[in-house]
């Protein structure tokens, strides 16, 4: 995978003015190409291309009593190492990105049948509320009905001789 940097970033990278950067590029040292009318370089092939080339060293570091290998090899490596670190770390950004979007998606399709199912229920509940009026409404009809039958059934009604 090819890391592109602006020309401005490569410089503060790897600690060279843009003028010598670009005397490199044109003597094909470094990979280059412009896009919207910026300069990039390439950063994983072109790293080791400013690094200078040394036969590899073991230094002492008489405070610490750690012997630290310097050269080309060991920059190269460290270089690579960091760069694989980072789009590892890229990837696995895009992965819970990608999962997050997902997880977001799944929670609106949710929520959107939840509103639907509380809609259609007020609706139901509504219904019932009007049958429920029309019956009492009925049942008192009917009780006040019966009464004035019964009142005039009672008023009516002479007990049988003996």
């Amino acid at each position: 995978m090819q890391t592109w940097l602006d020309i401005e970033e490569f410089s503060k990278l790897v600690g060279l003015d843009i003028a010598t950067i670009e005397a490199m590029i044109e003597e094909g040292k470094l990979t280059s190409k412009s896009e919207d009318e910026r300069c990039l370089i390439e950063v994983n092939h072109n790293a080791y291309a400013v690094i200078p080339s040394t036969q590899g060293t073991v230094v002492r570091d008489e405070n610490t009593q750690n012997v630290i290998m310097m050269g080309s090899d060991f920059v190269e490596k460290t270089i690579g190492t960091i760069l694989n670190l980072h789009e590892k770390v890229l990837d696995a950004k895009d992965e819970t990105l990608d999962a997050l979007k997902g997880e977001n998606h799944f929670l609106k399709e949710a929520l959107f049948s939840m509103q639907e199912l509380y809609d259609e229920d007020r609706k139901i509940i509504e219904t019932l509320r009007t049958q429920l009026q029309f019956v009492q409404d009925e049942l008192e009809f009917t009780k006040r009905k019966y009464k004035m039958m019964w009142n005039k059934a009672v008023e009516s009604y002479t007990p049988p001789a003996k």
